[in-house]
């Protein structure tokens, strides 16, 4: 049950413990206000921008429409089951769900023989590409927080990923091993960040910053893990960074009880990122040999991680991938939403989660599953609006460190269906329609 708390203002009550999946930190401790004669949510405690930005949208039950025209749910969904009984090559993407949505994203996959594929995947797909060819060794939000005395973030701020990072995980009150958090080192290696004012120490110690530009960032991973390894290099500076200044990170980090390096993928926005993800590992390969190190990929949005981890325990593989061969199919490129879009011959575009996310223009045909704020500059086929996970209805997300799920719980009532029970009604349409011919056969 939602945990309720009386609130002074008599027009509204007030919900703690609140789940938030605006990141994928899945901050478990805000406390949101209901407006009794709205509905309407809002943050009081422990919110962020983007949480703010995730419940800001008033409750809503837009019509369904089909090419424009409002509709009631029982036709759009026959003219979304239509479409993908018609096809021969249904890509289902966006995906921005919860782990409900997605097993059930799944059964329609395998029903229809659809291939896969989430927004997020660029990103997801450097990271994973190192796990499967090198694997690597991280750790969690939890561990950061009790453990690490050394945080190096390389090419990301962190908050930009994780906005309450610093305040959830590395400048809190107390931990589990008497580990003394205000006298954590950070140090900002590559990128170049405006205002890193939240990672100064609580007695007002600034972070160490090492500026470069993204696209140096390959170079100074490599020289970096050079020096770890203790080789030297005969140059004056790398990427515009004094070789000294690398030279003394390096010591501080083999010196260090337990260094945590940071990094987004999302932030590695250039070509082979994955190299630097792995020059990144290793470097945290070759401190374990002598201290503890871990690795911790800062990231998780419009639920790539749920997503993920459900693709995995289900198909055995991660995204993106495919049904066409009535198996599951993982094929990263071949399958990729890039490529599938000049083959595919009707989109079933998902994003119950962030209405600004919405399916690139095209002129295939595409159905939208997605949140009831969302506004299109090209309408789809068939446009069925859908409730949110942990506002408009329960669910269950995974953290972006894959090691904790969490239930989310509805925040309010909520007219809008889960993505689960849409697809639920296509299935039902689907072998409806099947059956059908079967007997007219």
């Amino acid at each position: 049950m939602v945990n309720f708390v009386g609130s002074s203002l008599l027009d509204s009550v007030r919900i703690k413990d609140v789940t938030c999946t605006a990141c994928g930190m899945l901050c478990d401790d805000l406390v949101v206000a209901r407006a009794l004669n709205s509905n309407t949510l809002s943050v009081v405690e422990h919110g962020c921008s983007r949480s703010a930005a995730l419940l800001q949208h008033p409750p809503a039950k837009p019509s369904a429409r089909v090419h424009g025209k409002e509709v009631d749910h029982a036709s759009a969904i026959q003219a979304a089951t239509a479409l993908l009984q018609q096809a021969k090559q249904p890509l289902i993407a966006g995906l921005g769900t919860d782990v409900q949505g997605m097993r059930a994203v799944l059964r329609l996959a395998d029903h229809i023989g659809a291939t896969l594929d989430h927004m997020n995947s660029a990103a997801m797909l450097r990271n994973t590409l190192v796990v499967q060819q090198s694997g690597w060794q991280v750790t969690t939000l939890t561990e950061v927080r009790n453990r690490a005395d050394l945080i190096v973030a390389i090419g990301t701020d962190i908050v930009s990923a994780l906005p309450r990072f610093f305040e959830r995980c590395v400048w809190v009150e107390a931990t589990l091993f008497d580990q003394a958090p205000a006298e954590r080192d950070i140090v900002f290696l590559g990128g170049r960040h405006d205002d890193l004012g939240f990672a100064s120490s609580p007695d007002g110690r600034p972070a160490q910053v090492l500026p470069c530009d993204m696209e140096q960032i390959p170079e100074l991973v490599a020289a970096l893990r050079a020096l770890v390894t203790g080789r030297s290099l005969p140059v004056d500076q790398v990427a515009g960074i004094a070789m000294q200044d690398l030279q003394q990170l390096a010591q501080h980090l083999r010196e260090a009880r337990y260094s945590v390096l940071a990094w987004s993928a999302a932030s590695l926005d250039y070509a082979h990122a994955e190299l630097s993800i792995a020059n990144i590992t290793g470097i945290v390969s070759q401190l374990n040999q002598t201290t503890r190190s871990a690795g911790l990929p800062a990231g998780g949005s419009n639920g790539d991680s749920s997503v993920n981890q459900t693709s995995v325990w289900t198909t055995g593989y991660p995204l993106p991938n495919s049904y066409a061969r009535q198996h599951p199919d993982y094929d990263p490129w071949q399958h990729s939403s890039a490529q599938q879009a000049a083959h595919a011959d009707a989109v079933l575009w998902i994003s119950s989660l962030d209405p600004s996310r919405r399916p690139p223009p095209s002129d295939t045909p595409t159905i939208v599953l997605g949140h009831a704020a969302m506004q299109f500059e090209q309408e789809p086929a068939v446009y069925i609006p859908i409730g949110t996970p942990g506002v408009d209805h329960s669910g269950t997300a995974f953290r972006c460190d894959s090691v904790v799920s969490l239930p989310l719980k509805p925040l309010r009532p909520s007219p809008l269906p889960s993505l689960s029970s849409v697809i639920l009604d296509m299935e039902a349409a689907l072998h409806a329609s099947q059956k059908g011919d079967a007997h007219a056969d």
